[in-house]
């Protein structure tokens, strides 16, 4: 953790909807004018899509059948760490992007399923704000979460995240129903052993439950809609939260424990809104203190 340069860390697994929290820090990092440098855990996956593909093919033929993006072995992360430790202590580091799409590609020059070049990142930031898979990782080798200053979990139940994750790869990657699900099953024990334990290091939890049946996610024909859902907002800590002030806001919302709050679906954004600008507000006050 660092007074001077603060990190934020958004994290879940594919399909969890990371990328909907980062558009929200996007908006409030806008609004109160906070300059942030923004990393995509995709970077530091080790391999490009066409060497995952030859890397998954070799480990399956050395009896390995669960090679995945979600274990040490198919990324960087002691690069990870080192970038927010360093960020943590000089504001400085680099990074690079993975290109996902060829809408992608087009913007930034290369081919669909490869990396840029590694990069300097823009100076001077106020924070970092890191959003992908491992923002709260902790093994045997790698303390990631002890740098992050605000760690975010976005944990939608189970069959949730895998419709969310079956409908994104079909739209937008061009798979099969029956590819997607060989990815979730290929992925489990990684999920269950670097994912779902981050979430106990996690400050604040954002849980989607959808209020309709999601027994068989496999043949979902649509994401259930956030009118269609809850949110459940777990805090470590709640000290210093102000529930009664999060409750007489967000009209229905309710406290299910002492630590957490239950919000209708389509208030996710306000409720991310009240709570996490006073939390960065303070990280930058706090910074704009110490220098």
């Amino acid at each position: 953790m660092s007074v001077k340069h603060p990190i934020i860390s958004v994290t879940g697994a594919s399909g969890a909807g990371t990328s909907t929290v980062r558009h929200t820090f996007d908006q409030i990092f806008r609004r109160e004018g906070v300059k942030a440098a923004m990393v995509g855990g995709d970077a530091f996956h080790r391999y490009n899509r066409e060497d995952m593909d030859a890397a998954m093919d070799a480990a399956a033929a050395a009896g390995n059948p669960n090679f995945s993006h979600f274990g040490p072995e198919a990324n960087l992360f002691t690069e990870l760490e080192s970038l927010f430790a360093l960020y943590s202590e000089t504001g400085r580091g680099r990074f690079r992007h993975y290109i996902h799409t060829d809408e992608e590609a087009e913007a930034m020059g290369a081919a669909s399923g490869t990396f840029t070049e590694w990069q300097d990142m823009p100076e001077p930031t106020d924070l970092l704000l890191y959003e992908g898979l491992h923002g709260a990782l902790v093994t045997d080798q790698v303390n990631i979460a002890r740098f992050a200053d605000l760690k975010i979990g976005v944990v939608p139940v189970i069959n949730l995240e895998w419709i969310q994750k079956i409908r994104r790869d079909k739209a937008a990657r061009g798979y099969s129903t029956e590819a997607v699900t060989d990815t979730i099953l290929r992925r489990m024990p990684d999920y269950i052993n670097y994912i779902c334990p981050q979430f106990t290091e996690t400050d604040i939890n954002f849980q989607r439950v959808p209020t309709v049946d999601t027994s068989n996610p496999f043949i979902a024909r649509w994401i259930p809609t956030l009118d269609e859902s809850l949110v459940v907002i777990r805090f470590r800590d709640p000290h210093g939260i102000d529930f009664a002030y999060l409750i007489s806001m967000i009209h229905d919302s309710f406290m299910s424990r002492a630590n957490s709050i239950v919000i209708p679906g389509n208030k996710l954004d306000l409720g991310m809104q009240l709570i996490l600008t006073p939390l960065i507000n303070r990280l930058i006050e706090r910074k704009r203190r110490a220098s």
